[in-house]
């Protein structure tokens, strides 16, 4: 059952790879909150039961329920227009992710650690360099936040394979590092949202001090 969510999981990627509207992306978010949420009930079985709620409480509040809100209401604050806006066709994009699934399931299938979950280990590399494609292909600086939002989730996916060792460590870096990086983005596009209507990179590069 955990690797059914894994896969639906990294399906996400490639529909997220030819989204073309801003609340396409937060929906994604929201799914893959509560396929990390199913998939760390199934997989922390070994942690005291304290531990599995902290996370699980983690990743459903965090994940499935603050970010994505947050990151809608600096869309609506802002009146942010809902196009992406990426820099290159949604093929291409389709294309480009297809392949990273593939480069890492070739690069799983090259090593050969027994102790090593290879569904975890594709799933987990795939969001993370989908992620970063994300921000290095769209224009809009909020996408480029819910980019890092999705690297975040491909090391939450990481550090379940190894959760049953060290759960809390691991899951409250990941938390303080997610609600640190929204908080502070959030500050900035409120701070910018009365100077720029609609920000995006191109926009940025032509500020001057």
């Amino acid at each position: 059952m955990t690797d059914i969510l894994l896969i639906t999981l990294a399906m996400t990627l490639l529909y997220m790879s030819i989204a073309n509207r801003l609340q396409t992306y937060l929906n994604i978010l929201v799914f893959q909150g509560f396929l990390l949420f199913g998939a760390t009930y199934l997989t922390l079985t070994e942690v005291k039961t304290a531990n599995l709620l902290f996370i699980m409480l983690e990743t459903i509040v965090f994940k499935a329920i603050a970010v994505p809100w947050f990151i809608g209401y600096i869309i609506k604050k802002n009146k942010i227009t809902r196009v992406a806006e990426p820099y290159v066709s949604n093929f291409a994009s389709l294309m480009v992710v297809t392949l990273i699934i593939l480069v890492t399931i070739v690069l799983s299938g090259s090593i050969k650690d027994i102790n090593l979950d290879k569904t975890f280990f594709v799933v987990a590399l795939s969001t993370l360099f989908t992620g970063l494609y994300l921000i290095v292909s769209r224009k809009k600086i909020i996408t480029h936040v819910i980019g890092y939002i999705v690297v975040e989730n491909g090391v939450f996916v990481l550090s379940l394979a190894v959760g049953n060792e060290m759960p809390v460590l691991v899951n409250l870096g990941v938390m303080l590092d997610i609600f640190a990086s929204v908080l502070i983005l959030g500050v900035f596009f409120n701070k910018i949202g009365d100077v720029l209507n609609d920000p995006d990179v191109n926009v940025l590069r032509n500020l001057k001090d």
